[in-house]
């Protein structure tokens, strides 16, 4: 069927753009907002409502799909693309990219996936919040067409058998780190709960904070969450524990404070994310690395997540290759285009290191249930609830998109096999 327009609405996000350097550098928090001034380039203020564009495809027959362009709550840092600006980008969808995808085949996803992954206008890549969104577009045209599921025309792109329950979902509590945490005991979420320690005061001078709060996870999920309830926590730590303890990371001192976090998590998994934050991709690598060869020798099983400058599909294969991470991130907007997300999925099978199908909390919930497609049809380790920090909302939005579409694929497969067996007759 053919793709016959592109439109393109400037909208809001689930959440906000806040200027990662200038919060890091010390902007003191005003309520909700930031009292400063912005240090990254494109930010009014430090805190700012997160944009996004909502995408239509125009099919053949009239039918429209949707897609969402979004943008990391963190645009601009880590060597991630410019702060994304609705207003400035919509003419760009329905301009250039619209004149290159009009009049395609739209169940041809991977080809156009792929031919507007590769796209330039002025010379320069599409930013990859566009990417990002008309490529969802583009899948849902592809399943409409082929009267089949977002997860099936993903797994024929890339080659994959889709998982067959859901993908573990990972829930994040934002700064709300008890209320929401305790939320997410009561509906049994199996990787919880991120908890958001950016700073020293959420951390500890000399990490105390973090341990104490490690302790209270493992005590009051067995108080609220089901039987039997076995949770992996995950810890983001925004690269604080470099801030107070410093390389290298291979000695007693780092090291001991790891196995103190294991011996507070116990019984169960724990693992942390952004250990610390170098400032660019190779030290970065180096630094974990490091870390993961002084836990290893300790033996000490806190898994490392990489998150800080292992943005795109290459950082992901870098950070693999390396050995660097137990998991990678892959954050669904930085690597532009739908598939390549799934891409990066499948490039961590048959090596050490664990995909998790992250994002981020400023996505809209139609990213959110394109992403869902991609965990199911690739099999991830884990998927993020998004988008927004009040838990509640991305984990329904994430979890249900899953369960009723392997209830759909069930359905469809009950029917074919009844056919056939009527066709034998």
């Amino acid at each position: 069927m053919e793709i016959t327009g592109l439109h393109a609405t400037p909208g809001y996000s689930g959440f906000f753009f806040d200027d990662q350097r200038a919060i890091k550098q010390g902007a003191t928090q005003d309520g909700f907002t930031y009292e400063g001034e912005p240090v990254t380039d494109g930010f009014d203020e430090i805190r700012q409502a997160g944009e996004t564009i909502i995408v239509d495809v125009e099919l053949a027959d009239g039918t429209v799909l949707r897609g969402d362009c979004a943008a990391v709550q963190y645009s601009g840092a880590g060597g991630r693309d410019p702060l994304f600006q609705a207003e400035e980008y919509a003419p760009v969808i329905e301009g250039p990219v619209a004149d290159e995808l009009e009049g395609r085949d739209a169940t041809e996803f991977l080809a156009n996936a792929e031919l507007l992954e590769e796209m330039q206008v002025e010379g320069d890549r599409l930013h990859t919040a566009i990417r990002y969104g008309v490529s969802q577009a583009l899948l849902a045209a592809a399943a409409e067409a082929e009267n089949t599921t977002r997860t099936d025309i993903v797994a024929d792109a890339l080659g994959t058998e889709p998982a067959t329950e859901p993908v573990p979902v990972f829930g994040q509590s934002g700064d709300d780190r008890y209320t929401n945490t305790e939320k997410m005991f009561v509906k049994g979420v199996p990787v919880l709960p991120h908890a958001l320690i950016n700073s020293v005061e959420k951390i500890g001078e000399n990490g105390e904070t973090l341990l104490e709060y490690v302790e209270w996870l493992v005590e009051r999920s067995q108080e609220l969450g089901p039987e039997n309830y076995e949770p992996r926590f995950h810890i983001d730590v925004y690269g604080m524990i470099g801030e107070i303890f410093g390389a290298p990371y291979d000695r007693d001192e780092v090291v001991d404070y790891f196995a103190a976090l294991e011996e507070a998590a116990a019984p169960f998994p724990i693992q942390i994310e952004g250990p610390m934050d170098v400032g660019d991709r190779a030290d970065q690598i180096a630094a974990m690395v490091e870390l993961r060869e002084g836990l290893a020798d300790a033996n000490v099983g806190v898994d490392i997540v990489a998150d800080e400058w292992c943005n795109t599909f290459e950082d992901v294969q870098a950070f693999v290759d390396a050995g660097a991470a137990d998991l990678v991130q892959v954050k669904t907007p930085d690597l532009g285009g739908i598939h390549r997300s799934g891409q990066a999925v499948r490039y961590c099978e048959g090596t050490e290191t664990r995909a998790y199908l992250g994002g981020t909390c400023n996505e809209t919930e139609t990213s959110a249930r394109a992403c869902a497609h991609v965990a199911l049809a690739t099999d991830a380790a884990q998927v993020l609830a998004k988008p927004g920090m009040g838990f509640d909302e991305g984990y329904m939005i994430v979890e249900n998109e899953m369960r009723r579409t392997i209830a759909r694929r069930e359905r469809d497969q009950q029917r074919t096999e009844t056919d056939e067996v009527t066709a034998d007759d």
